[in-house]
C-alpha cells in the first residue's frame, strides 16, 4: 500500500465526485414534481420512472459499493465459498417476478409507500405493520454504514486522510465531506438524485469490470496462472484457525452452508426497504416485469467481479483488512488515471444505495411510526418534512456507526440484518397471495424468528470475535451447518401456520382487509388507480367503493 497520496487517482476521483454532486442537486429539476410536498414525489420520484431508469435505479440499489468490495474480498479470503452471491442473485429474479408486480399494483391502487403500509392495509394490524417497519429500519442501518465503509476503503488506498496516528478529524474529514454532500442532495432532491446518479455509477462499474477482466489477466499471465496461484495460496494454513485458508472448489462439508446462504439471501433481498422503494417508483407493473427479466445482466457482472478475488491473490496483494484487497489490486495494476476511475466507481457505488436506503428507512418511520402512532392527522407536507429530517438522522447514525465501531462489527451486523429482514417474508409475500394467515400468528412467527435468529447469531464465534462472528450454525434436526436466517425463517413459518389453525379455531378477530382481489392486478391506466393521491385520500376512495 502506498504511503503517500496518489494524486492522479485522487484528481480523477474528485472529478467524478463533483460531477455526481452537481447531478444530485440538479435532479430536483429533473421530472419536476407536480407536488413537492408529498412522499410520492420526494420518496418515490413521483412513481414515474420507466424501464431504463428503474433498471439503473434497482441495479444501483442492489449492487452496491459493498458488493464491489466484499464479494471479491470473500473470494480473496476463503475461495469458492464467496461465490454464493452469484447464484442467489440468479435465484432472486424468478422469485420476485411472481410477487413484485402484485405489490406494485396494490400499492399504486391504495397509495402505499412502504411494505408496512401494505401489511397494515391487508391485515388491519398496526402492530404487525410496526414490527415490519422496525425490522426494516434496523436491517437498513448497518447496510448504510457498510456503504460508507466502502468509501473509506477507497480513501485509505488512495492515501487520503493520513495514517492511523493522524488526528481523527483530519483522518475522517474526506468521509465527513462525502457524507455531508450526500445528505444535502438527498434532502433536496429525494429519490430523483440516486436515480439520476445511478446512470453514471453503473456505466463506470461496467467499464471498470470490462477492463479489469481483460487487462489484469494479461498482466498476470492469463487465467491458468491466476487459478494456479490461487489454489496454491488456499492450500496454505490460516494462522488464526490452523486450517487451510480456503479452496478453489467448494468442499462437501460446506455445501449446506453454501446452498442455504444462497437461498436465504435470495428470499431476503427484496424484503429490504430500499429494494421496495426503488420498485414502487416505477410507473407501471409492466416496467417491473421487464426489469425482472433484464436485471440478471448484473449477475453476469457479479460473476466477473468475483474473479477479482483470485486476481488479487495472484497479484500478490497483501492487506490486513480483506475489504482493501480489491481497491489495492486496482492501485497496483492500473495506471493511476484509470485507478481513479475504478475508485470513483466504488465511491459512487456507495452514494447511490446509501441515498436510497436512507430514504426508505425515513419513509418507514414517517408512515408507520410517526403517522400511525404519533401524529395520525399529519398532512402530506408534514410527512415529507419529517421524512427528509429522518433521512438525515439515519445517515448520521450510520456515520457514527462507521467512525466509532470496528469495521468487522459493521459487517456482522449487516449479516444479522439479513437474518432479521427475512422474518418479514411471510407477512409481505404471503399477504400478497392469501389472507389465510392470521395477523396475530404472523406477529408471533415474526417474534420467534427474530429471537431465534438473533440468539443463534450471538452464539457464533470467529477467530476475531466471541459473538456475532458469522451467519451460519448447525441446523437443528439435520446436523449440517446452514444459514441461520433460513433456519429462523422456517421456524417462523411453522409457528405462523400452527397458530393460524389455533386462532381460526377459536375465531379470533382477523382485522379488516382494505384491499380487493382486482387490486393486485391493476395497472396505472386502469380506472381508479392513482399514482398521486396520498394514502389517506386513496383509502377514502377505496372505502367509498365497498
Amino acid at each position: 500500500m502506498n504511503d503517500g497520496v496518489n494524486g492522479v487517482a485522487l484528481a480523477v476521483f474528485i472529478f467524478f465526485f463533483v460531477l455526481v454532486t452537481a447531478m444530485g442537486f440538479l435532479a430536483a429539476r429533473w421530472r419536476k414534481a407536480t407536488n413537492e410536498h408529498s412522499l410520492d414525489e420526494w420518496g418515490l420520484g413521483g412513481r414515474s420512472f420507466g424501464t431504463w431508469v428503474t433498471w439503473f435505479l434497482l441495479g444501483g440499489d442492489l449492487y452496491t459499493a459493498y458488493t464491489f468490495v466484499a464479494v471479491p474480498a470473500a473470494i480473496y479470503a476463503a475461495g469458492a465459498a464467496g461465490f454464493f452471491a452469484v447464484p442467489y442473485t440468479i435465484l432472486v429474479y424468478p422469485l420476485i417476478f411472481t410477487f413484485l408486480p402484485r405489490l406494485w399494483s396494490v400499492s399504486h391502487k391504495h397509495g402505499y409507500v412502504t411494505t408496512s403500509d401494505f401489511v397494515r392495509g391487508r391485515f388491519g394490524s398496526k402492530g404487525l405493520s410496526l414490527a415490519v417497519a422496525v425490522t426494516g429500519i434496523l436491517a437498513t442501518m448497518p447496510y448504510i454504514a457498510l456503504q460508507l465503509v466502502g468509501i473509506q476503503a477507497v480513501l485509505d488506498v488512495m492515501g487520503v486522510g493520513g495514517g492511523e496516528n493522524t488526528n481523527w478529524f483530519v483522518k475522517d474529514l474526506p468521509l465527513l465531506i462525502a457524507f455531508g454532500v450526500l445528505a444535502a442532495y438527498t434532502y433536496s432532491s429525494g429519490l430523483r438524485a440516486p436515480a439520476l446518479i445511478a446512470f453514471v455509477k453503473d456505466t463506470l462499474i461496467y467499464l471498470v469490470i470490462a477492463v479489469a477482466i481483460i487487462y489484469i489477466p494479461i498482466k498476470l499471465g492469463g487465467f491458468d496462472d491466476i487459478f494456479a496461484r490461487a489454489s496454491e495460496a488456499y492450500s496454505g494454513t490460516n494462522p488464526a484457525t490452523g486450517a487451510p485458508r480456503g479452496s478453489l472448489v467448494p468442499g462437501e462439508a460446506g455445501q449446506w452452508t453454501y446452498a442455504t446462504l444462497a437461498l436465504g439471501s435470495a428470499l431476503a433481498l427484496f424484503m429490504y426497504p430500499h429494494s421496495i422503494t426503488a420498485t414502487l417508483s416505477s410507473r407501471s407493473r409492466e416496467v417491473i416485469r421487464r426489469n425482472t427479466t433484464m436485471l440478471p445482466l448484473y449477475s453476469l457482472m457479479l460473476g466477473l467481479l468475483a474473479l477479482l478475488g483470485f486476481m488479487a491473490i495472484a497479484a500478490g496483494v497483501e492487506v490486513s483488512n480483506g475489504q482493501l484487497a480489491i481497491p489495492q489490486l486496482f492501485e497496483n495494476m492500473f495506471p493511476a488515471w484509470f485507478a481513479g476511475v475504478a475508485f470513483a466507481a466504488i465511491g459512487i457505488g456507495a452514494l447511490v444505495p446509501a441515498a436510497i436506503m436512507s430514504i426508505a428507512a425515513a419513509n418507514l418511520f414517517t408512515r408507520n411510526i410517526y403517522k400511525d402512532f404519533i401524529k395520525p392527522d399529519a398532512t402530506p407536507a408534514q410527512e415529507t418534512k419529517v421524512s427528509k429530517v429522518v433521512s438525515l438522522l439515519v445517515k448520521v447514525g450510520a456515520l457514527v456507526f462507521v467512525l466509532t465501531m470496528d469495521k468487522t462489527v459493521a459487517i456482522n451486523f449487516q449479516l444479522l440484518g439479513g437474518i432479521w429482514i427475512l422474518q418479514t417474508f411471510p407477512a409481505l409475500v404471503g399477504g400478497l397471495f392469501t389472507r389465510w394467515f392470521h395477523r396475530w400468528a404472523l406477529l408471533a412467527g415474526w417474534a420467534v424468528g427474530m429471537v431465534y435468529g438473533t440468539v443463534a447469531a450471538y452464539g457464533v464465534a470467529s477467530p476475531t470475535q466471541k459473538h456475532f462472528g458469522g451467519s451460519s450454525k448447525v441446523i437443528p434436526g439435520i446436523g449440517e451447518i446452514g444459514y441461520i436466517g433460513l433456519t429462523a425463517f422456517v421456524v417462523n413459518v411453522l409457528v405462523t401456520i400452527a397458530l393460524t389453525f389455533v386462532l381460526r379455531a377459536v375465531k379470533a378477530p382477523e382485522g379488516i382487509d382494505e384491499t380487493r382481489p382486482q387490486d393486485y392486478t391493476a395497472d396505472a391506466g386502469d380506472p381508479g388507480v392513482s399514482t398521486e393521491l396520498p394514502l389517506d385520500t386513496a383509502d377514502t376512495a377505496a372505502d367509498g367503493k365497498r
